[in-house]
């Protein structure tokens, strides 16, 4: 059985589904299958998309007008197809030709894959040199150290005083996952009772 899903990025008159309808239709899909969703493709929730993904059993085919009407993005389509996939359902978009059901269309995928992979490992190495850039200047990757300055000295005084942590959050109006955060940042130790410089 054909399934036929169809997407618009807005609920306005200007944008409707009608294109899309046609070419579903004319590929053979029963009106009594078609789903659809009036939403940004970037938003998690879309109903319709749940509604055909549930609908589908082993053997139907998921066809699509685009492929930019099923997922926000390479790896978000490969996944749906994945677990299209998983169930024994085949996936078809009609306007780049792309058809799982077929040997050809099965490589495309794979070859879509294979370039998801290399554009997560991409970004990956991209965010690894530029922490290792911004260390290499003095810079620490991660949020702003909370506690800093007099206030920070103070505490590990305090701390090295004997101070109990419970007490140096009360008297310091800090939270005692900031504390710890910071103590763990500057390599305080309660055996040490120092900061390392």
């Amino acid at each position: 059985m054909l399934v036929g899903y169809m997407r618009v990025s807005s609920d306005s008159d200007r944008q409707n589904t009608d294109l899309q309808r046609d070419a579903l239709l004319a590929a053979g899909v029963d009106a009594r299958h078609l789903y659809e969703d009036r939403a940004s493709g970037a938003k998690d929730d879309r109903s319709g998309l749940t509604c055909a993904l549930e609908f589908v059993r082993p053997g139907d085919v998921l066809v699509v007008w685009k492929l930019d009407r099923l997922g926000r993005s390479l790896s978000h389509l490969l996944a749906i197809v994945n677990t299209l996939k998983d169930k024994h359902v085949s996936f078809r978009s009609l306007t780049e030709g792309m058809d799982t059901t077929t040997a050809s269309g099965e490589l495309l995928f794979h070859v879509f894959g294979a370039l998801a992979q290399y554009e997560r490992a991409l970004i990956q190495e991209r965010v690894i040199a530029g922490l290792a850039a911004a260390k290499r200047r003095g810079r620490i990757g991660g949020r702003p150290a909370a506690i800093v300055g007099e206030k920070r000295d103070a505490i590990i005084a305090a701390l090295n005083g004997g101070m109990s942590k419970a007490a140096v959050c009360r008297n310091f109006g800090v939270k005692r996952t900031t504390l710890i955060e910071t103590l763990a940042r500057i390599g305080w130790t309660e055996s040490r009772g120092s900061s390392s410089p």
